[in-house]
């Protein structure tokens, strides 16, 4: 952070994930908040929807003495919102509104915006009402909070993020034109749109246009929100470079600072607690394995695993599942695998034979359940990718086997029936992650991956994959310069299989439009090569791994988010003279 950086005195950020756990910017905005709070004791303030007015929300905690004033007065104002901290560390303050009375106004907010944006909500349609309902609420709740406790001798900024919260951005630049704006989007709803409907991305991204695009493949509103509140916010963000290069192409706007991803290793245990549950993770892991298949996996099984949104081949679970299946009968496998497919799915709770399997300290290990790859019974399995993958590719998961592959379609969080472990509590068991995406603006799984000392392998096409190359090339720069560091060889560049995991922790794998034959077979000899591995080596790779998530945390980055507040700052200041 430079000296000469204006700093705000209050920061707002609103998004649909805070204090709703349902993607990757929840991870974004929790880790980082210890780090503002820190600095900014109880001025930095999280807006979130209020859904759990009926029941009680595990991250969030009411506190009606807080700022109760406001809030009655607040409620005047015809603003429904509850008060509180949020549950993850640092425990910011976090104000949910109720945004379900504005639908009453929504042709009126829509009109509105038309004529000061010309922001096109026409053709909305889906989730497009219901996000922009809780986006304009939380930008009254910031103009409220600002008239009541604020005035322009604060430095105030809101932060918006993704196109769910770009009309709230929008409202307070006209309304509140003191606060200083912020857009940040994590993926373009373009870019996402076309990698996931399966057409070439990168190698015509300079020839597609935006607004083209969006009438074909329907996402008119959607685009024109994020377009617009791109080009009339005080600073336009994002969090990588790949996705600066399609932002310019699609949204015709050159971010002004890229803000990378973070995390903070707060949620990462240490010494004996992290050995104790990495081996219960490990050993809940094989139980249900071994329930399920009908198999006899024991702790020297080599467990690697794919997780994330259901998004076959943007998140590159095809992929993964075709590097599985040539990794299969390959004879160069030292140890056995099992691989998980940890996506949710529609899935109607968990299988009740295996469950009853589970609680069967007796059960028959040369037995397998009919279905023996999938945890979770699905509603329609007949249209599940990842089930009919496997069906179409003959896994069986039979005993002799070297490679086994469990499907596990659904959310875990503590509560599934099945493992009854969190994400993080299960990723400790991992020995290795494969994360081979084709559209990631950042990639949290693999960063968190590393984080818990699992090393992994993604791809160019992630910001993640980008950002660990530059760290390497870096590290190697340095090392030639003349910083004489010991590199671990493992000596398969000669004699066996290539495997460079045990000297970076990350393995960053050349991914483009047209080379998904040489990514699987790139992902399958780094699996083969890692169960070469000595356990020395291992424990190297390891190392390496927890080496590069320190280079990634937020106490590193944060100087980004700073660089961005005063851009902010300063143009809202010139934008008021």
């Amino acid at each position: 952070m430079s000296q000469d950086n204006l700093l705000p005195d209050y920061i707002f950020e609103s998004s649909w994930e805070v204090c709703n756990k349902v993607g990757g910017i929840y991870t974004v905005l929790s880790t980082r908040a210890k780090t503002l709070q820190d600095a900014l004791p109880d001025r930095v303030i999280f807006i979130g929807p209020d859904f759990w007015q009926d029941k009680a929300n595990p991250l969030f905690v009411e506190d009606k003495r807080l700022w109760a004033d406001w809030r009655r007065a607040a409620a005047k104002e015809a603003l429904s919102i509850r008060i509180g901290r949020w549950q993850i560390p640092g425990h910011p303050v976090v104000v949910l509104v109720d945004f379900q009375p504005f639908y009453a106004q929504k042709n009126d907010i829509y009109g509105s915006l038309w004529n000061d944006f010309q922001v096109d909500s026409l053709h909305a349609y889906g989730d497009y009402d219901e996000a922009s309902m809780f986006s304009y609420a939380a930008g009254r709740v910031v103009e409220s909070y600002y008239h009541h406790f604020l005035d322009e001798t604060k430095h105030v900024v809101y932060q918006a993020h993704e196109w769910m919260t770009g009309l709230g951005a929008l409202y307070i630049h006209k309304h509140v034109p003191a606060i200083a704006t912020i857009f940040t989007t994590h993926a373009t709803t373009i870019g996402r749109s076309i990698a996931g409907n399966g057409k070439p991305l990168y190698d015509y991204l300079f020839a597609y246009n935006g607004n083209q695009m969006a009438d074909e493949l329907n996402v008119q509103s959607k685009h024109s929100i994020e377009r617009q509140t791109a080009h009339h916010v005080d600073c336009f963000t994002t969090v990588s470079d790949v996705t600066a290069r399609e932002c310019l192409e699609l949204l015709d706007k050159q971010p002004d600072v890229v803000l990378p991803n973070g995390f903070e290793m707060d949620f990462v245990p240490k010494g004996v607690t992290f050995v104790n549950r990495r081996r219960k993770a490990r050993r809940r892991i094989l139980d249900v394995a071994n329930a399920l298949m009908g198999a006899s996996l024991g702790d020297e099984t080599l467990i690697i695993s794919t997780s994330g949104r259901y998004e076959w081949k943007n998140k590159g679970i095809d992929v993964y599942l075709e590097a599985l299946v040539r990794t299969l009968h390959d004879d160069r496998l030292q140890r056995p695998v099992l691989a998980l497919v940890e996506v949710p799915a529609w899935q109607a709770g968990p299988r009740r034979d295996l469950q009853e399997r589970i609680k069967s300290s007796s059960f028959n290990t040369q037995t397998a359940l009919p279905n023996p790859f999938i945890t979770h019974d699905l509603h329609e399995p007949g249209s599940d990718m990842v089930t009919q993958t496997l069906l179409r590719c003959g896994v069986t998961n039979r005993e002799s086997s070297r490679v086994k592959i469990m499907f596990v379609p659904c959310y875990l969080d503590g509560a599934d029936g099945i493992f009854n472990l969190h994400y993080y509590d299960l990723l400790l068991g991992l020995d290795l992650t494969v994360y081979p995406s084709y559209y990631e603006p950042w990639g949290y799984t693999p960063l968190e991956s590393v984080a818990f000392k699992v090393p992994c392998i993604t791809t160019t096409l992630a910001g993640f994959g980008l950002w660990a190359n530059e760290t390497k090339a870096e590290a190697v720069s340095k090392h030639k310069r003349g910083a004489k560091t010991e590199m671990a060889v493992n000596g398969r560049i000669e004699g066996g299989t290539p495997c460079y995991l045990d000297r970076d922790g990350v393995e960053v794998i050349l991914r483009s439009d047209y080379n998904y034959d040489e990514v699987a077979d790139r992902i399958r000899d780094e699996i083969i090569g890692f169960s070469e591995l000595s356990p020395k080596e291992v424990e190297v790779a390891r190392k390496a791994a927890a080496a590069m998530a320190e280079k990634a945390q937020w106490k590193h980055f944060i100087k980004y988010y700073y660089e961005a507040y005063d851009v902010a700052l300063r143009r809202a200041a010139a934008r008021n003279q």
